[in-house]
């Protein structure tokens, strides 16, 4: 069985538990033709509004000039616009065009359809078990 070594650590466990959502994501977006980076820039841009470049890489824990690229390859789709910050005429901020949220619609389904196939083979209880014990441990900002 995979990821039954006796010397991987239960933070090991759960690395190899996020790589291969993160892996199944990566193949659930390929088909609306967007990357990962791509898909959390939109959903940051969407969930928080017209944003500053500078927001959406701190929020993505990015370079700002990885997420000036990131950007522009959703500008580039008609997914995000840029126009003026109006409380501050020399910064940016990014919008979601109403392609652009669509999308996002859409690729937060294929990411919960794609979780939940992930996630088919627990029991309802081991889930809400997972669950409780995830929360706790992102507490604090799991610290």
């Amino acid at each position: 069985m995979r990821g039954s070594g006796a010397d991987e650590t239960t933070g090991d466990l759960l690395m190899a538990v996020a790589r291969t959502l993160r892996r199944r994501f990566a193949t659930a977006l390929e088909s609306y033709d967007v990357t990962p980076a791509q898909s959390r820039a939109l959903h940051v841009i969407t969930e928080h509004g017209a944003t500053r470049p500078s927001e959406i890489a701190d929020r993505l824990r990015i370079a700002p000039r990885s997420a000036t690229e990131v950007i522009d390859a959703l500008e580039d789709r008609g997914l995000v616009t840029r126009g003026p910050d109006p409380t501050d005429r020399r910064a940016t901020r990014v919008a979601a065009t109403d392609e652009g949220l669509r999308l996002s619609r859409l690729l937060g389904e294929a990411r919960r359809a794609e979780s939940e196939r992930h996630l088919a083979r627990l029991t309802a209880d081991d889930r809400a078990e997972l669950e409780r014990i995830l929360r706790r441990l992102l507490e604090d900002g799991g610290s």
